[in-house]
């Protein structure tokens, strides 16, 4: 490869372990149709190699949960779980500089690929930093088991939701559990402790329909504008919260947007229905019974015959110790400040497969170790660049060391 010039294969100097990431962004995992077979064939065979367990579980018809074990040295004790997905988002290739599944990497070492950092680095770095501990000969009492599943970024319906439900998931003996997280721009990194219930809201709104050229009263589209002001003003108090106090993250605030409109067949026809969707997303804080009251003023204030359904209503508001009293934190704390990682305890902004792991009793944490980074997830031109990446997997080897070494908790004495 020519100095300053982005290339698509390895040179020869290239680390293993980013040759080994840069092939796996090559699975095109897209949706509508990710191509999970050839994911769980990848996976495999980096386990296999491993010396990893296999164990393959179909939670629906075509959506296989991939599970890795490294066996501890005392089973009995409850498990470390690392979660990855496997899915990437949609992309619009006329924005991105190099093609999106051809994971490029520039002169300065950014590989440019989806996924690269939602979340199949952190995958690979799982992997990796097992490799080196074993490479080590390192044994640990705790068993580690690694979870690569499908359709976290369709909401997991079709992956961990299910998974966490099934006999496979509970005989895994989970104790504690790290999944993604994000990048961050500063020297710190964010560590997500909680996320946000996300809502998914539509409002439809009936009303007198007729003819384009009239001033027909109690229209749909009258009732529809006094929603969206209703949901759009909140929106602004929140989002003036958020810019007043610079103690407040974007977890700490409820985020509400409009995101879809509907109706109208003609443009001379005054029609009989209209409809907004809005994506809400909730601090685990606030009073979501509260809240939904809330919602329910604003529609009855905009008029009769205007109803509002859930597509999507998370009532889950876990959250995961972060008292250094509670043993999981300890260790992982611990590892950070042994290695001088400035972290910043955080709700998680948007939703991941945490939330399911959290409801199903198990402690989790997200995190991405990837500092000094533009937040690039579903954005246009995503990338990491390789130090950072080849940096989380001395990370990784370092919590997965301390994690799998908690001591024996009281119940399981």
């Amino acid at each position: 490869m020519a100095p300053g010039k982005p290339g698509k294969s390895a040179g020869a100097s290239e680390d293993p372990s980013v040759t080994l990431f840069r092939e796996y962004l090559r699975i095109d995992t897209v949706h509508p149709k990710p191509d999970y077979d050839a994911a769980v064939r990848f996976l495999e065979r980096v386990g296999t190699d491993l010396g990893l367990a296999c164990q393959k579980v179909e939670v629906c018809q075509g959506c296989v949960v991939l599970v890795l074990t490294w066996q501890g040295t005392n089973p009995r004790l409850r498990s470390i779980l690392l979660n990855s997905h496997t899915d990437v988002v949609p992309v619009f290739e006329e924005h991105w500089t190099y093609p999106p599944f051809e994971a490029i990497k520039d002169s300065q070492g950014n590989i440019y690929a989806r996924g690269a950092q939602d979340m199949k680095c952190v995958s690979i770095q799982y992997l990796e930093a097992i490799r080196r501990l074993k490479a080590e000969g390192k044994c640990f009492p705790r068993t580690i088991h690694l979870t690569f599943v499908p359709d976290e970024e369709m909401g997991g319906h079709k992956g961990m939701e299910l998974f966490v439900r099934r006999p496979e998931f509970r005989a895994l003996n989970v104790g504690f559990a790290l999944d993604e997280g994000l990048a961050s721009p500063s020297d710190t990194f964010s560590v997500f402790y909680g996320e946000k219930s996300p809502w998914w809201v539509k409002v439809k709104c009936m009303g007198s329909p007729g003819h384009g050229s009239r001033f027909i009263t109690n229209t749909a589209a009258e009732k529809l504008h006094k929603v969206i002001n209703s949901f759009l003003a909140f929106r602004e108090s929140e989002k003036q919260r958020l810019k007043s106090d610079s103690s407040l993250t974007l977890g700490d605030v409820t985020s509400l947007n409009l995101t879809m409109l509907e109706g109208g067949v003609s443009f001379n026809v005054v029609p009989s229905e209209m409809a907004a969707g809005f994506d809400i997303r909730i601090p685990p804080t606030v009073d979501l019974k509260a809240f939904e009251e809330q919602v329910a003023t604003w529609c009855q204030s905009a008029g009769d015959g205007v109803t509002y359904e859930f597509i999507q209503k998370c009532m889950d508001q876990h959250v995961s110790s972060t008292e250094e009293s509670d043993p999981w934190w300890k260790a992982f704390s611990g590892v950070c400040r042994d290695m001088k990682l400035q972290i910043k305890l955080e709700i998680f902004p948007a939703a991941t497969d945490s939330r399911y792991i959290r409801a199903a009793g198990h402690p989790a944490i997200g995190f991405s170790p990837m500092n000094r980074t533009p937040v690039l997830l579903h954005d246009h031109n995503e990338f990491l660049n390789e130090q950072v990446f080849l940096r989380g997997i001395d990370i990784y080897a370092r919590l997965l060391s301390a994690l799998a070494s908690v001591p024996p908790l009281p119940a399981e004495a």
